[in-house]
């Protein structure tokens, strides 16, 4: 059984003051291909800040998989999508490219680049998989693995029009900012939740980044950081 959870704007939510405000920056070589291909080969001690969420379905948990694509431009950016309007679930969102583990897929590096290939048609010869990050558990009962990955971009975007809106990419140390992050909070079924939003300008639309994609980059946040702080005086 889930429970009913009422159509709301987080927008208009209660921002939550923080209490001690993260001043720990991300250091440039961090947010380059190079740096984050060494992130990952020599991974720091690091504590993920977000794992649970507050559960609002009592179903078995699902695997799933998403992909956080760093587009290797100038300077890296990540690309994201606005899911369709007409979709049952979390329609009009922004997201990560991913959905379900299916029988099919290998692993959840596997459903990862197929959900990316079917959402945006990357190619798979255009990903360059950097690693993982920890397990993220939604409300809703998904058990998410996020592959990070460095992306190629001189590939042309497909969206799937039954699945996206709209895809667009986000500077990388525009959401590696801490003074970008912010959390909100309702109350909901006579219980407090809480949930990270990222807002951004892209041209004319607000992208409102929220709820587990913005839990995970702030999650990723928390790699590059450690890791910045690990390497400053070898950088």
């Amino acid at each position: 059984m889930s429970l009913e959870l009422p159509v709301f704007d987080p927008r208009l939510a209660p921002v939550v003051p923080d209490e001690v405000p993260l001043t720990q920056p991300v250091h440039p070589h961090c947010l380059s291909p190079s740096g984050l291909r060494q992130v990952f080969a020599a991974p720091p001690t690091w504590t993920p800040e977000l794992r649970d969420e507050l559960a609002w379905s009592d179903r078995l948990l699902t695997p799933a998989a998403v992909l956080l694509p760093l587009v290797m431009r100038e300077s890296v950016s990540v690309l994201l999508t606005q899911r369709s309007a007409q979709l049952s679930s979390h329609a009009g969102q922004i997201a990560l490219p991913g959905g379900r583990v299916d029988e099919r897929d290998r692993d959840a590096v596997a459903a990862a680049l197929r959900e990316a290939q079917e959402e945006v048609g990357l190619p798979p010869n255009c990903v360059e998989v950097l690693g993982t990050l920890p397990h993220y558990r939604t409300g809703s009962a998904f058990d998410i693995t996020p592959v990070v990955a460095l992306v190629q971009p001189d590939w042309v975007v497909r969206p799937n029009a039954g699945e996206v809106d709209a895809v667009f990419e986000v500077p990388l140390s525009y959401l590696m900012n801490p003074a970008h992050h912010r959390r909100h909070w309702r109350e909901a079924n006579g219980q407090r939740r809480e949930w990270y939003a990222m807002p951004y300008q892209d041209g004319e639309h607000e992208r409102f980044i929220w709820g587990a994609t913005a839990g995970l980059l702030r999650n990723f946040y928390h790699l590059l950081a450690a890791a910045s702080g690990q390497h400053t005086d070898s950088l």
